[in-house]
């Protein structure tokens, strides 16, 4: 399971992103009309029903000079990174309904759900992941704000450009290990 992390200027420039791989174990959801159905019932259609979605498993191959590449599939970086890009317009409706910095789910594609924290001087934190852990995101939020404000303390450090810390990306993955 893997998780994306971006943080955003509040002019939307990307200043950080982080790709955590996590190894704890994903918890089954069933949906509440699934789990009356027998497993034979749905079976027959669930290579069907994912490659329509465009889900992980619907990986496309294209041959190159180079070598087989991988197209598809929700995993690609450009994919993901679009995700996120696609979903800053949902994360300024909430941002103006709610008040709150953690805006937990706020939008969904595919296997991935977008989660977001927006701080007072309105920098996004957007993380894209796919199994359900509302405290441990909310914890890793607030740590990485921690983290993101210590960084703006040191005067070394220009406010609104990217983070090169190596500092802040030790903390921050192991931030992710322990709370994603």
């Amino acid at each position: 399971m893997s998780h994306h992390l971006y943080i955003l200027s509040p002019s939307d420039t990307p200043l950080y992103e982080l790709t955590h791989f996590s190894s704890k174990p994903v918890q089954a959801t069933t949906s509440p009309l699934s789990a009356n159905l027998p497993n034979w019932s749905t079976s027959a259609f669930a290579g069907t029903l994912t490659a329509l979605s465009g889900a992980s498993s619907a990986i496309q191959s294209h041959n190159t000079q180079s070598g087989p590449v991988r197209i598809g599939g929700g995993k690609d970086p450009h994919v993901i990174q679009m995700i996120a890009n696609a979903s800053l317009d949902v994360i300024e409706e909430v941002m103006r309904k709610e008040n709150a910095m953690y805006l937990k789910s706020v939008d969904k594609f595919n296997e991935w759900t977008v989660s977001a924290f927006v701080t007072p001087g309105n920098m996004k934190f957007i993380l894209l992941h796919e199994s359900r852990n509302d405290d441990g995101i909310k914890s890793f939020f607030v740590d990485v704000w921690e983290l993101y404000v210590k960084t703006m303390l040191n005067p070394f450090h220009t406010a609104h450009t990217p983070i090169r810390s190596a500092v802040f990306d030790s903390r921050v993955r192991a931030s992710a290990k322990k709370y994603l």
